[in-house]
């Protein structure tokens, strides 16, 4: 009676926690563009390369700088110590008494005008850094996206795949409580219950498998699209309804060479080796630039004796400097820039060879899909009228248990793939679109 009780108990507090669970969870049908648009907002994997774009933004504002006058001002207060005077042969020893108190002020203005090319390359090499900055952000945005869209499909997919297992319980169960009244009645064999409760055994493993599936898929949805944690998606029914596209491969081919990220992002590539490269080449040019200053300094220590008065003078003028360590120094320089900016152009090569075969292969696999779902839809028809025609066999004593269980397991079978035919027609016409940059 005590284990009784204590049982029952348990039970309720299980059952209630359940309910508890359930009332916290938030059910909802949710559409794919939805969880896209949630991503665009809250995805934490996003947020780095939405930082990382601001930056190079920011890095164009710096690079514009260097167009900017460089004003430098000193001030500086001193004590200067006596000195002495002697002949060129160090005789003649003669005390110098000098102002000890020494002061300085100046100012000094440069304004470049021309640095070879430096700094309009230097704003421009900013820019193109820029641009590849949103281009690896359209690319990592493009892969959540993706991501998200392999999760939702295959939470359709075992939602989808649950109903036929519970389907399939269900008649099996139908099936066992026949061959109970038949038992009772002499006609059956108890090994044949127990071979088909078997086969309810591993239905329902399959379907607490199924459950454990949808729950950690559902998790990674949820986080990676920065939906609330209590968040239950419920994937759209419709999405296997829907018009798809039905452009041919150069249609898909010709999306992809203008919109793939990885492609944009290989010319960017290109882009920025050969600015880096005239960048590098104008370190071989004269730099001029307009200079003007302003001193107020004291004593005046360039006499004999020092004259203890503060001397101010200013300037203006034009400054022209040339390294001319340039002349062999910066030939290497170039010949590394120039292998650099072949191995761009080597990349944007292999890139767009990747990008056309992939974009071939998953249009070969898009229509492959199509022709898989007909011949799963005629697998189910058969499978169905099979194992129909097994049952009314098996009730009248015409079929052995075996063709049952075989039977059953062809009809599982041929619905779950049925299933994934149907999920795979949408999961390629995605994964083209995420090729071609148009997901």
């Amino acid at each position: 009676m005590i284990n009784h009780r204590l049982l029952t108990g348990l039970l309720v507090a299980a059952l209630s926690s359940g309910g508890v669970r359930a009332m916290a969870q938030d059910q909802r049908v949710i559409t794919l563009e939805e969880i896209f648009q949630t991503a665009e907002a809250n995805s934490r994997q996003l947020r780095p390369s939405f930082t990382a774009e601001e930056e190079a933004r920011q890095e164009i504002n710096v690079a514009r700088t260097q167009r900017l006058p460089d004003i430098n001002a000193t001030l500086s207060l001193s004590y200067i110590g006596d000195g002495f005077t002697t002949k060129r042969n160090f005789s003649d020893y003669q005390k110098a008494p000098i102002p000890h108190f020494g002061n300085g002020v100046g100012v000094n203005i440069s304004q470049p005008v021309y640095a070879g090319g430096a700094i309009t390359s230097s704003i421009e090499l900013a820019e193109l850094k820029s641009t590849a900055a949103r281009y690896a952000t359209d690319f990592q945005r493009d892969n959540i996206r993706f991501q998200l869209t392999g999760f939702y499909l295959d939470l359709y997919k075992y939602s989808n795949l649950r109903k036929v297992v519970e389907n399939n319980i269900a008649q099996a169960r139908k099936v066992l409580d026949e061959m109970h009244v038949r038992y009772e009645q002499g006609t059956a064999l108890r090994n044949d219950i127990t071979r088909y409760e078997l086969l309810v055994s591993n239905l329902e493993l399959q379907l607490i498998k199924i459950d454990n599936t949808l729950n950690i898929l559902n998790h990674n949805l949820v986080e990676t699209a920065g939906l609330a944690d209590n968040t239950v998606v419920v994937p759209d029914s419709t999405i296997l309804s829907r018009s798809l596209g039905q452009a041919g491969e150069g249609w898909w081919q010709q999306e992809a060479a203008a919109n793939s990220p990885s492609l944009q992002l290989a010319r960017s590539g290109v882009e920025i080796s050969r600015k880096a490269e005239r960048l590098v080449r104008s370190e071989r040019l004269p730099k001029i630039g307009l200079q003007a200053g302003w001193t107020f300094d004291g004593p005046i220590l360039v006499e004999v004796p020092p004259i203890n008065r503060n001397l101010s003078y200013w300037w203006v003028g034009v400054g022209v400097s040339y390294n001319l360590a340039s002349l062999y120094k910066t030939n290497k320089s170039v010949a590394k820039s120039r292998v650099a900016t072949q191995h761009s152009l080597q990349q944007l090569d292999a890139a767009q060879e990747q990008v056309e075969l992939a974009v071939r292969a998953d249009y070969i696999r898009y229509l492959e899909a199509y022709e898989e779902l007909k011949t799963q839809q005629k697998s189910v028809e058969l499978a169905e009228r099979n194992y129909q025609t097994t049952s009314t066999r098996y009730s009248a004593d015409m079929a052995l248990i075996t063709d049952m269980l075989d039977a059953a397991n062809a009809k599982l079978d041929a619905e779950q793939q049925l299933v994934n035919a149907r999920i795979n027609i949408i999961y390629y016409y995605y994964k083209l679109q995420f090729i071609s940059g148009t997901i």
